[in-house]
């Protein structure tokens, strides 16, 4: 029997266990797959814990989720093409979800398609590599609940764990003296912490845009955003300014590359993350910085130098769900034998144009085509339905819109489904207002407390 392995049990790891049970529910003979997971359940950065630093077996915290995230995107443009919101939900909802909502819809799809017996939960990868005789890879494991470390032999490998778990620190001047409270985003859980204070944000994407909007809604007196390049350039409130790159910090106060100064309680550092792979050899290991098209993957997703190992979900993200599903079903189809790769010299050619292409890209608008062109072609060689990606491309071309014109109202607007052609429903409660974010609070049924829509 054919074995798989599937490393990570989040978004990615998900849709790899759905291609599989997909093709099973057609009376497709699929391999023994297997997915390893350390958590104690799935949902990858969506599966929220109170903990940062270490879990409770030692491991380094795997998810950046915060208390009171909702979606910074339209749901519209992330919907599963095989499983909408209106099927989840039995109605219409608005199109920002917070993350309970959110969760409740990833985990739906995966527990109607009864995948969960297929995920190893509190095991933790420690080391994968691959010999050349027996064409197999040899995957070390530590099960956490027996205490105990095994290996198996797997003829397939899929890394689907991650890359924005493993903070990029950057250090400046004067932190071992700051009298404050600095962390990374990755560690940053609930914006009431900093209610009544001055808070620094270091960056200028989205988790920056996103943590300091939080502070706001949660009552912080006072928020700077510095930048490195270019500033984020959106009309803040009052009390939210943006200032060039930091350059020093003392016991009290952060200086800034245009002279200024300013006293601050805390500094976040939404400075972005890491692709960290410590359990893989260094012959499989990718090494990449965060972009739309990685060098060393064909299709974005074949291993080129081993074409038995595959990594999912390790671009930046426009698109993410169906993104991810386009490429789990792609790397089946290879699995399965339905899709026959071509020569080594044939997948570097093929990457490295991509790759160019994206280096010319100079215009938001265009990375959104770039990656809708990306997942349409692997959607194209599967089986997986197709969808209209020029209309979710439209989407986001809208969001961008309604994001520059208020910050802080762009969730409060409202889309139409691609997949189901049903438009979502105004939310009852202005996301500024909106303190109780519950799943329970967010899908009641309230028509007198809706609010126009901006």
């Amino acid at each position: 029997m054919t074995r798989v392995a599937i490393i990570g049990a989040g978004p990615s790891g998900m849709a790899q266990l759905r291609s599989f049970q997909s093709a099973q529910a057609k009376g497709i003979n699929v391999p023994e797959f297997v997915c390893f997971e350390k958590q104690s359940d799935w949902g990858g950065q969506w599966n929220y814990t109170w903990r940062t630093g270490l879990d409770k077996n030692g491991e380094p915290v795997h998810s950046s989720m915060y208390r009171y995230l909702w979606s910074n995107g339209p749901k519209e443009a992330l919907e599963f093409a095989d499983y909408s919101f209106n099927e989840h939900f039995g109605k219409a909802i608005g199109s920002y979800p917070p993350r309970e909502v959110l969760w409740d819809y990833i985990k739906g799809r995966v527990e109607k398609a009864n995948v969960r017996q297929y995920v190893r939960f509190n095991s933790a990868v420690r080391h994968i590599e691959f010999n050349e005789i027996t064409q197999q890879f040899l995957v070390t494991v530590h099960d956490y609940q027996q205490d105990k470390m095994y290996s198996e032999n797997f003829d397939y490998v899929i890394v689907a764990s991650g890359h924005f778990s493993t903070p990029k620190v950057p250090k400046y001047e004067g932190f071992e003296h700051f009298g404050g409270r600095i962390l990374h985003a990755h560690d940053f859980r609930d914006a009431l912490e900093f209610k009544g204070k001055t808070v620094l944000i270091v960056g200028s994407s989205y988790s920056a845009e996103d943590i300091g909007s939080q502070c706001y809604k949660y009552g912080a007196k006072q928020i700077i955003s510095c930048y490195r390049n270019q500033p984020m350039g959106y009309n803040w409130p009052v009390n939210w300014s943006e200032r060039p790159a930091l350059l020093k910090v003392d016991q009290t106060h952060a200086y800034f590359a245009d002279g200024s100064s300013i006293k601050v309680d805390a500094i976040i550092l939404c400075t972005g993350y890491l692709h960290y792979f410590p359990f893989i050899s260094e012959d499989l290991r990718l090494k990449t910085d965060n972009r739309l098209y990685p060098l060393g993957l064909y299709k974005g997703v074949v291993w080129e130098k081993n074409t038995k190992l595959f990594y999912l979900g390790m671009q930046d993200q426009w698109y993410t769900f169906n993104m991810f599903d386009a490429q789990a079903w792609y790397v089946r189809d290879i699995i399965l034998g339905e899709i026959l790769l071509p020569s080594l010299t044939e997948m570097q050619m093929h990457t490295q144009q991509w790759h160019d292409t994206e280096n010319a890209i100079t215009e938001i608008p265009d990375m959104y085509k770039f990656q809708g062109d990306y997942i349409m072609e692997l959607v194209e060689e599967t089986d997986y339905p197709t969808f209209d990606i020029e209309a979710m491309r439209l989407i986001f071309m809208e969001w961008k819109k309604h994001k520059k014109q208020n910050i802080m109202t762009f969730r409060d607007h409202i889309y139409t489904s691609v997949i189901t052609g049903t438009k979502a429903a105004l939310h009852h409660t202005c996301w500024l207002d909106a303190l109780d974010d519950s799943l329970e609070a967010y899908l009641q049924d309230d028509s007198a407390q809706q609010k126009k829509a901006v």
